[in-house]
């Protein structure tokens, strides 16, 4: 072996394990269709497709075409949203619970909780909703469903852009897929900063091949001119924080700890100030609590609101929100970490919410509504106290990090992402040497 076959053996290789697709679903948009012929022929792949952009429709349409049962995972309450795509597009879901539910239909829809209850072995496919429940890395979750879906032959990972700084959840949606081990991932193209192990950068070369790697195996869009597309139908309204500071004679928290404190402390005050901003706008309402004694305060202290809290069960969970959804209650209250991910409330344009440091939370949270298909300008009341005043900045500081960080991370991969799934290439200009090269008499 010669030293340029040696290094040949060292590049990623990218092997498509699917088949070319034709006869798609007609209701696909004209961004949505390269999209999932791309993944069909890839087999197994991802899309990271922002919010509103049609996921369900191109998630339904892929496990449409591969042949055999396919199985969706998806949180609680999309489910049956999904169900209700389907039939809208013409495409059979049927929701189960159970495996003894399933018949003939050969799209069935479950929730993560319910997985257990289902034998992999039946399926060829499936399709994670809302991946980024493989985020956490140790997670019991994500281990079982990387092994529980190890030899499925079709494997579809759906979700919202990924945090581009996030570099584990990549890893994690990378295994899920069976393109690279995430542990294999980070020594391939991070280092390690410092001592500590948890805080990875990209090295030297991983500035340009890692996210050329990724565009082998995820399609990353966040709007449709990523792939070259008219954005027409896909500019979002305004977007308005209504900072709602309440005056509270107490020092500023500095600390996580003084800040839970401050808000345990404030309970009754806000929850009054937020249900009197919901009981005088008499539009529909989503506010999201951390605590549950803001949750089932403000359930009490608005007449016309559904209360979605952990100890429901799950049937009860799911007939309200669908309550909501379908605008038979007016305002919804609930925790992010139940009913952030997913769900479509375009019909719903104030957000109420206490905040808190997370902002994975707050962006999920309010992308609830805000997100394409809203055609009202969305108002996010954000209700705390003067000493709660940093957590607003951290926010503030955080988003625009995000901001900076996606737009670098799109504009790596739009070039990559164009090529993998419309075929286009880049541009080149081969180098043509016009100046002879004249060497030094001492060599």
């Amino acid at each position: 072996m010669n030293y340029s076959e040696f290094l040949h053996q060292k590049q990623v290789s990218d092997v498509c394990s699917g088949f070319d697709a034709d006869n798609l679903n007609p209701n696909l948009f004209d961004f949505q269709l390269p999209v999932v012929k791309w993944a069909l022929k890839k087999g197994r792949a991802a899309i990271f497709a922002d919010t509103g952009l049609g996921k369900t429709l191109m998630q339904l349409s892929w496990a449409d075409a591969v042949p055999g049962f396919v199985l969706i995972a998806a949180p609680l309450c999309i489910a049956q949203q999904t169900v209700d795509e389907g039939s809208k597009f013409g495409i059979a879901v049927k929701y189960c619970r159970h495996q003894h539910e399933i018949d003939d239909t050969q799209i069935v829809i479950t929730n993560y909780e319910m997985l257990e209850h289902f034998d992999a072995r039946l399926f060829t496919g499936v399709v994670l909703d809302e991946s980024s429940i493989l985020k956490a890395e140790d997670g019991k979750t994500r281990s079982m469903i990387i092994e529980k879906f190890r030899n499925t032959p079709y494997r579809l990972s759906c979700t919202a852009t990924p945090s581009p700084n996030d570099f584990m959840e990549l890893g994690s949606q990378s295994e899920f897929l069976g393109v690279m081990k995430y542990s294999e991932m980070l020594s391939m193209f991070f280092t390690h900063d410092g001592k500590d192990t948890s805080k990875w950068r990209l090295k030297g070369h991983g500035k340009t091949k890692f996210w050329e790697w990724l565009s082998t195996w995820a399609a990353v869009i966040r709007k449709p001119s990523d792939l070259g597309f008219d954005d027409d139908g896909y500019t979002l309204p305004p977007l308005r924080l209504m900072e709602c500071e309440m005056p509270w004679d107490k020092p500023m928290a500095n600390t996580m700890r003084e800040r839970l404190q401050v808000r345990r402390d404030s309970i009754k005050e806000r929850c009054e100030y937020m249900a009197a901003l919901a009981n005088s706008i008499r539009e529909p309402w989503v506010i999201w609590c951390n605590l549950n004694d803001e949750s089932s305060l403000l359930s009490s202290l608005i007449p016309d609101a559904v209360e979605v809290h952990g100890s429901l069960l799950m049937s009860e969970k799911e007939r309200r929100i669908h309550s909501f959804t379908r605008a038979k209650s007016r305002v919804i209250i609930s925790k992010a970490k139940i009913c952030g991910f997913g769900l479509n409330w375009q019909h719903c344009r104030n957000v109420g919410y206490f905040p808190d440091d997370s902002f994975e939370k707050y962006y999920q949270a309010v992308r609830r509504c805000y997100r394409f298909g809203q055609t009202q300008e969305v108002l996010v009341w954000m209700v705390y106290t003067t000493p709660e005043g940093s957590i607003k900045v951290n926010l503030e500081r955080k988003q625009a990090q995000a901001d900076e960080m996606t737009d670098r991370m799109i504009g790596h991969m739009r070039e990559f992402t164009q090529r993998e799934v419309l075929g286009t290439s880049a541009e080149r200009t081969d180098y043509v040497p016009s100046t002879s090269i004249t060497l030094p008499d001492w060599i």
